[in-house]
């Protein structure tokens, strides 16, 4: 009989880490889903439930260690928790910024650290990061959370060299539009950073306005459809370093590599057009 695989998921309890816990079950793997809000996670007896917080080291260890004890195997990491904190670059704290990364970086770096003998142990694994197209494009009051997904591609780009060897890879998903809350919850993150009296605040609302409009007319994938790419990274016999859901994500990613000055042009026009 053939051991069930095993995946620990972060970010469990909406979006794309909800699609994913339930995809993943649903395919006879045991799902151990970390969350904050782990009442939201979903309920199945494939799935153990795990109250987890990314940014506190202890909460991470006891999130692997339950996959450990349960199981005594770990075949796949997804990293997949993370949030915009946007807002201009000048005007948001500290300690927002802090938390930022704590988030959507040093979370994973972590886990992948805490997973990572068990994987060489077993010489098989896959740590599966979740960044966006916005690791190499960007948009204003976005600072901080673009390069949080710069740094987390760089970091998975030299692991995958470093643990290859050992049987396992370090990959990346980059999703672009999608259909959740995401973008309603980073403008809302941009405005909640304005300081009072800030000269950013028409053009913050502008973007918020153009934002909505935006995603309004464009659809962009569902939850359901990265959770798909989530499991195709995990399973595919000859693994990519990156996995796109769409055509057009794939080639906006290329335009901003090959041709920043063409990709700004085209952002900023696109963004006067939505804003009006």
């Amino acid at each position: 009989m053939t051991e069930k695989k095993v995946v620990i998921i972060t970010g469990a309890s909406n979006g794309m880490g909800f699609e994913a816990t339930k995809l993943f079950a649903s395919k006879d793997w045991q799902v151990v889903a970390g969350a904050r809000r782990v009442e939201k996670i979903p309920q199945d007896d494939k799935i153990t439930a795990v109250k987890l917080d990314v940014t506190q080291s202890e909460s991470n260890k006891a999130f692997v260690q339950t996959a450990l004890d349960k199981y005594g195997r770990i075949d796949v990491l997804i990293n997949n928790a993370g949030y915009g904190e946007y807002g201009p670059a000048e005007e948001i704290s500290m300690d927002n910024i802090r938390k930022q990364f704590e988030t959507n970086f040093f979370g994973a770096v972590e886990l992948s650290q805490l997973v990572l003998p068990t994987m060489r142990a077993q010489k098989s694994g896959r740590i599966i990061n979740i960044s966006s197209i916005g690791g190499n494009i960007y948009m204003p009051f976005g600072a901080f959370y673009h390069a949080t997904k710069g740094a987390l591609q760089q970091w998975s780009d030299a692991l995958d060299m470093e643990v290859e060897p050992f049987g396992v890879r370090s990959l990346i998903v980059q999703p672009g539009g999608t259909q959740s809350a995401w973008g309603e919850i980073a403008m809302q993150n941009a405005i909640d950073n304005l300081k009072e009296g800030s000269v950013y605040r028409q053009a913050v609302e502008d973007l918020k306005r153009g934002m909505a409009r935006l995603e309004s007319g464009s659809g962009g994938a569902t939850s359901a459809d990265l959770a798909a790419l989530f499991y195709q990274a995990a399973t595919d016999a000859k693994p990519k370093l990156r996995y796109f859901n769409a055509f057009s994500d794939r080639m906006m990613v290329r335009v901003g590599k090959a041709h920043p000055r063409i990709f700004r042009k085209v952002m900023g026009s696109m963004i006067k057009r939505f804003s009006k």
